[in-house]
């Protein structure tokens, strides 16, 4: 999987955004506040629909449509020419890539997605803020996962009025950083389950398992 190619799978997936297993950042008790309402606001948004403008370390810029239902399941689907669909199904992310005819899968929880699509969003265990950041119509949250060993990080941005989820940012351990914008996205309700269901499309090798 290349950077260039499939940055959406990578920003998603194939990204690990941790940091060593070190204490929490202090944080002022305006920052802290910040990310109390970004928590709160994230676990009532169960289901939600939108589109999304991801950004490369390049700068080359590709769209799509986002499906999420919290917890744990969310689609990407990137609009033509691309071919890459992204669904997490609740405990894994499936990434296909028709164009390259690829199929991978990624445990949820290694994932930056589980930030944000957990049953129950923790910043303070396991995860460790380092940085609250207010901008012109909001604020941002900058973390790492505290337990894994590979270094990267994770930038949610959130605007203001109303309090909504804007985007994030990941950046990798080379310091590349893959954008994810997101515009129109709006609470919804009955989703099709189907919606996050990806399978393998590439044809089993008949002769597997066969001695």
């Amino acid at each position: 999987m290349t950077f260039t190619r499939r940055s959406l799978a990578l920003a998603l997936a194939a990204t690990s955004f941790a940091g060593g297993a070190t204490a929490q950042t202090a944080l002022s008790a305006a920052d802290q506040a910040l990310v109390d309402r970004a928590i709160a606001y994230l676990e009532g948004l169960n289901e939600a629909r939108g589109r999304f403008i991801q950004t490369d370390a390049r700068g080359r810029a590709t769209t799509g449509q986002l499906f999420m239902k919290r917890p744990g399941k969310a689609r990407f689907a990137y609009d033509a020419p691309s071919g890459l669909l992204v669904v997490s199904d609740g405990g894994v992310v499936s990434v296909q890539d028709k164009r390259l005819k690829t199929f991978d899968a990624y445990p949820l929880g290694a994932t930056p997605l589980s930030l944000f699509l957990a049953k129950s969003i923790r910043l303070d265990k396991g995860v460790r803020v380092t940085r609250v950041q207010r901008l012109q119509n909001g604020f941002s949250v900058t973390a790492r996962d505290g337990k894994k060993e590979t270094a990267g990080e994770i930038t949610l941005s959130f605007t203001d009025a109303p309090l909504a989820l804007a985007g994030w940012t990941v950046t990798d351990a080379q310091g590349r950083p893959t954008r994810v914008q997101l515009q129109g996205l709006e609470r919804a309700s009955g989703l099709d389950k189907s919606l996050f269901v990806l399978k393998d499309p590439r044809p089993k090798n008949p002769g597997r398992g066969k001695v």
